[in-house]
């Protein structure tokens, strides 16, 4: 579909507002792709979730740089004892962001709250089917089966009624699918019969309000100046869309982008020495995998799945591509997350026993595809250098892989449709909780098509681990659980988990506030920049 953001006068508005922001204290960030859209209902890419990030509240959120919440549009809530009542209390006075060619008439209330849900929950909504109608994030965590009611109590008042106590639900409520969106304005593009603009053109209540988006090449925000925070330090936000590391990385140090992020492994100590840069620095958050596809022979087979787990020289991939930023991955959930489980035992790098487990399992002379991401993250700098070395280590073993990829999105696409045999991909946490991983990336529910488990496996057992670990706020009993679901993962073997990666945010000595979120977004929201 041709993007058409802002309308007819994106062009236009694009160049005055670039010349503009050169006159306002400005930053620019060289983001790595552009987005799928703006609206974090239907997204799963962190690079889309940055660009709606500005312009959205959630009811809560994360406090910057960690995983605690914090109130957002909702000043305060509370739970029933039995775990199934949450009230929240909304924020008064919160104004929504106003266009040229739409003005809110109200404040923020808890229409905009039932009708932000109602989407994702009703099947009979009018947005429900609008822009593909795939909701990946709030289907793959059971939100559709987890919610009983949403009822408005008053304008400033919204009770959710769960249909089984959920331990992560607040902390799911502070991720980007559950950002708010204005009724109003949804029911005028239904009205005008363009309710896609919604996802294109959004209307939200956060720091910043976007101005234009020239794809492929730069998006342009200014600050709300009705932000119920306060305004930002900064007056413009520009996203210049760089997706080549080392040009990212040359217009850092040329002084061309004021924060960039994944650099290669090989750049950090040299940026670190720039004295015109700063390098921050944190334990991730994450995991990089390669998914074996159940579904289809030979990875129907746990013993071919078991004899992949062996075939690769982790330790060598580490070195080669994380170059001491990483570690080997033996768990589907990172060693920085409560209830990982260090007792279970790693798959050692065997060609011969994985040879010998192929022959068992009658496999001989195959040849797979091995999907790579074409972008980088910080659970896997470099996809292609990881997918050579792979397919050199499973010729060692008789296996022939043939290396392919696709644009981002159609990327993820193929991927969540079940059309790989295996495919590379990774995950940093939404919301620090280890159902954030488990549920999400392996559940049965998670392995329909479209889903986000990719390796299409569905254990009852293990989902009936996580589900009861979920149902509960004990911590310690949720940890028991958790490890006992991390050894059927280990056993069952549908990935082979590849490194845990520390994350590096390079940034011009002249940003101040900024701060890691271990949660992958880049936030800028209380960022200041020296002029």
């Amino acid at each position: 579909m041709k993007h058409r953001l802002l309308g007819a006068v994106a062009a236009a508005a694009l160049a005055v507002g670039f010349a503009a922001a050169a006159e306002a204290k400005t930053l620019v960030y060289c983001s790595e792709g552009s987005p799928e859209n703006f609206n974090p209902q239907i997204n799963t890419t962190g690079t889309s979730f940055d660009t709606a990030y500005p312009i959205f509240n959630k009811l809560v959120e994360f406090e910057p740089g960690t995983t605690n919440v914090k109130p957002g549009l909702a000043k305060s809530w509370e739970v029933s004892d039995d775990g199934l009542t949450y009230t929240f209390h909304l924020q008064e006075g919160v104004k929504f962001h106003a266009r040229k060619d739409f003005a809110p008439t109200r404040d923020f209330n808890a229409d905009d709250v039932l009708t932000t849900f109602n989407r994702m929950w009703k099947a009979d909504d009018a947005y429900a089917k609008v822009s593909g109608g795939a909701y990946d994030y709030f289907n793959d965590m059971g939100m559709p089966d987890l919610l009983s009611a949403i009822e408005k109590v008053d304008d400033l008042t919204v009770k959710f009624t769960l249909t089984k106590p959920n331990a992560p639900f607040i902390a799911n409520l502070a991720m980007d699918f559950a950002s708010i969106h204005s009724a109003e304005y949804m029911d005028q593009m239904l009205k005008a019969g363009t309710p896609e603009r919604v996802d294109q053109e959004p209307i939200g209540t956060g720091p910043f309000i976007l101005q234009a988006y020239e794809k492929d090449a730069r998006i342009l925000y200014k600050a709300n100046a009705n932000y119920f925070r306060g305004k930002q330090p900064i007056d413009k936000l520009i996203f210049a869309i760089t997706p080549d590391q080392a040009v990212r990385t040359a217009k850092l140090i040329a002084g061309e982008c004021d924060v960039a992020p994944y650099p290669g492994p090989a750049d950090v100590e040299k940026l670190k020495a720039d004295p015109n840069l700063q390098v921050q620095e944190q334990e991730g958050l994450n995991v990089g995998y390669l998914a074996l596809n159940v579904k289809k022979a030979p990875f129907d087979n746990v013993k071919v799945r078991q004899a992949f787990n062996m075939a690769f020289d982790k330790d060598a991939i580490v070195k080669a591509v994380y170059q001491g930023a990483g570690q080997p991955a033996k768990n589907p959930i990172p060693p920085t997350i409560w209830s990982y489980n260090d007792e279970v035992p790693a798959f050692t790098y065997d060609p011969e026993q994985a040879k010998a487990l192929l022959a068992e399992a009658g496999v001989k002379d195959l040849t797979i595809d091995l999907w790579y991401m074409p972008v980088q993250r910080p659970y896997n700098p470099d996809a292609k250098k990881v997918a050579e070395l792979m397919q050199a280590d499973l010729a060692k073993i008789g296996v022939t892989a043939e290396l392919k990829t696709y644009e981002w999105g159609e990327y993820r696409k193929r991927l969540q449709a079940g059309e790989h045999l295996t495919g590379m991909l990774g995950w940093t946490g939404d919301n620090g909780d280890p159902d954030n991983f488990m549920g999400v990336l392996l559940s049965c529910g998670s392995a329909r098509e479209g889903g986000q488990n990719i390796a299409k496996w569905c254990n009852e057992d293990f989902t009936k681990l996580i589900d009861e670990a979920a149902a509960t706020a004990d911590v310690a009993k949720r940890t028991e659980l958790y490890k006992q679901a991390q050894v059927i993962f280990h056993n069952e073997a549908p990935w082979v988990p590849i490194a845990h990666s520390v994350v590096h945010m390079p940034m011009s000595k002249k940003v101040k506030g900024y701060k890691i979120h271990p949660l992958g977004t880049h936030i800028f929201e209380g960022v200041d920049i020296e002029e």
